[in-house]
């Protein structure tokens, strides 16, 4: 078996004198404490020196990438038989030389840990290069190496942009603070100018140009300035408030003057140089976003692979990381946006779609910078971001209208987004449904019953000289005293038993119902009729008495049995309590009356 060890020298092709010993992997080590002990193990074939430093970077950068440099082919070709097997640390390596040259290739944790091994004794095992020569070669190697991995780096683009955004940014910055120092110095000088032009580059060339306020009659400021805004100066001069200044003084604001304007010109030179490597580093992203949003995006990420390998909900609230934080912590709102809210989609955008058009735009951007970091420079093109573009618009109109029709997908059918309306239907609850009763006949019957008891009651209420007639025995001496008053009492006697008959027999009542009202004014004629006059002689109230009695006793008819109503038996039997009562103190009241002592 042959070992393949590269060094920053070249390299060297090793035989394996003793296989067992890679068996044991704990203690192949303690056969390498010594350069004898280390020849007994391996033995140095062969050895293919660097002819200078840029053949070393070239097959140092090929195998970093797991490839075999051209040297390296001719090792192999040279010195390796196809029957032979070739032990490599790199397993990509052993897969390309045994596609190439078709020789089996071993990498294994054995096989790193022998060259580990190697590599203490290497000085002692290459025979014929000095050490000094070893460590500067190995050294330049490394300056070399160090240079090519920064001047091919893929963040070198993108640290200039980020290094350009943040000096744009600062210039601003500087900008802002010169130029409020200056309106506050010349407007002790000139008040009225402030006012007058708004436009801060406008407001410094005027101060350049015109100087003492005083010099404003003989000075023409039409190249700066429109002729309306030339009047209001020069009109405004003349009756200015403000106090006098020296030469001195005019002279340091007009300095601080130029330094504004030298640095408004830079500023602009270097958005258009930001510009520029924007289009070129990262096309589809400046197509969506825009040259300085998405510029801040890069800086705000690292590099455009940073932003590349982050999700869509990365990208949307890049630069609000704090806000994120500060809304989880606090179980606030999350925000919706970071820097992606100033782009032109989220800027011209409604304040109830923004949080939509930000989330949809940050899904356009993740796929255009995937495009932009990993395609290939001769395939990229700004056609995804335009077509991104004009979707986003469509969108956003369709959104601002009120109308949209489909969020994603292609479907021939667009979808109808109608207003979803909610149908309460409100159910009352029927008392009704709580009787038992199957239908209304019941009723009808049962208040008919009642308003013939009501009629009664009401008739024995309003006779106040009848008393209630008591239950005692059939007498024919009584029976021959009450006489008079049968005709008044056969009228009743039939009232009762149809009252009767109706209770027993309830599926006739629907015949009967305009028999028992005609029963019930005959009733009442009766009562009338059978109310007797108030007599002083007590003979006559117990004749009525008895006949009532009797007639009450006597309710038959041919051809059926006696038929008596419980309710109506215990009502007699009350009223005849109650006229027992009232006799009794009748009697003590004439007595009394009878023998006054």
């Amino acid at each position: 078996m042959l070992v393949l060890f590269e060094t920053s020298a070249g390299y060297a092709i090793f035989k394996l004198l003793d296989e067992k010993k890679l068996k044991n992997v704990n203690d192949l080590y303690s056969h390498f404490q010594t350069p004898e002990e280390s020849s007994k193990i391996v033995k140095l074939k062969h050895f293919q020196k660097f002819e200078d430093t840029t053949e070393a970077l070239a097959s140092a950068a090929s195998l970093i990438e797991g490839k075999m440099c051209k040297s390296l082919k001719k090792v192999i070709k040279s010195h390796v038989n196809t029957t032979d097997s070739l032990m490599v640390a790199d397993p990509k390596l052993g897969s390309a030389i045994k596609e190439k040259f078709n020789i089996s290739c071993v990498s294994s944790s054995s096989a790193g840990d022998l060259l580990r091994c190697i590599r203490s004794q290497f000085e002692n095992l290459l025979v014929g290069l000095p050490k000094k020569d070893l460590t500067a070669m190995s050294l330049g190697l490394a300056h070399s190496l160090s240079r090519y991995k920064l001047k091919f780096s893929p963040d070198k683009i993108d640290t200039m942009i980020v290094q350009a955004i943040g000096l744009l940014d600062e210039l601003d910055k500087e900008v802002n603070n010169y130029i409020m120092r200056c309106r506050e110095w010349y407007g002790w000088h000139f008040p009225e100018l402030g006012k007058i032009l708004t436009d801060n580059l406008e407001y410094v060339k005027t101060i350049k140009t015109l100087g003492m306020r005083e010099n404003a009659k003989s000075i023409d400021l039409s190249s700066i300035l429109s002729p309306a805004l030339e009047e209001q100066v020069k009109a405004a001069a003349e009756i200015s408030m403000g106090t006098e200044i020296a030469d001195d003084d005019i002279q340091h604001i007009v300095q601080i003057c130029d330094e504004i304007l030298d640095i408004s010109t830079y500023r602009t030179s270097l958005s258009d140089y930001l510009k520029s490597r924007m289009m070129a580093v990262a096309p589809n992203v400046t197509v969506l976003l825009g040259d300085l949003v998405g510029a801040r995006i890069l800086a705000q990420g690292g590099s455009l692979v940073n932003v590349a390998k982050m999700p869509a909900s990365t990208i949307q609230l890049c630069g609000a990381e704090k806000a994120l934080f500060r809304a989880l912590k606090k179980k606030h709102d999350t925000p919706k946006y970071g820097l992606i809210y100033h782009s032109s989609l989220v800027g011209r955008a409604t304040a109830k779609v923004k949080g939509r058009m930000s989330r949809m735009l940050a899904a356009k951007v993740a796929l255009a910078a995937r495009f932009d970091a990993f395609g290939e420079s001769d395939t990229i093109s700004m056609d995804l971001g335009t077509n991104h573009l004009a979707n986003l618009e469509y969108k956003l109109r369709l959104m601002e209208e009120g109308s949209m029709t489909r969020i994603s997908g292609t479907a021939k059918a667009k979808a109808k987004f109608e207003k979803y309306q909610v149908k309460r239907e409100i159910v009352q609850y029927s008392a009704a449904a709580d009787s038992t009763i199957p239908s209304n006949k019941r009723k009808i019957e049962d208040i008919s019953v009642k308003q013939e008891y009501e009629v009664k009651s009401e008739d024995i209420k309003e006779e106040p000289g009848v008393e209630p007639p008591k239950k005692k025995k059939k007498k024919n001496k009584e029976q021959s005293n009450g006489n008079t008053l049968n005709n008044g009492a056969n009228v009743s006697i039939k009232s009762e038993q149809d009252s009767v008959l109706t209770e027993e027999t309830p599926s006739k009542k629907k015949k009967k119902r305009g028999n028992q009202e005609q029963v019930e004014e005959h009733v009442i004629v009766a009562e009338d009729e059978n109310t007797p006059k108030k007599k002083k002689k007590k003979k006559q109230n117990n004749d009525s008495v008895v006949a009532d009695t009797s007639v009450n006793e006597t309710i038959v008819e041919p051809g059926k049995k006696k038929k008596k109503n419980k309710n109506k038996i215990e009502e007699t039997e009350t009223a005849e309590l109650n006229v027992e009562t009232n006799s009794e103190k009748k009697k003590k009241k004439k007595k009394k009356s009878l023998n006054p002592e």
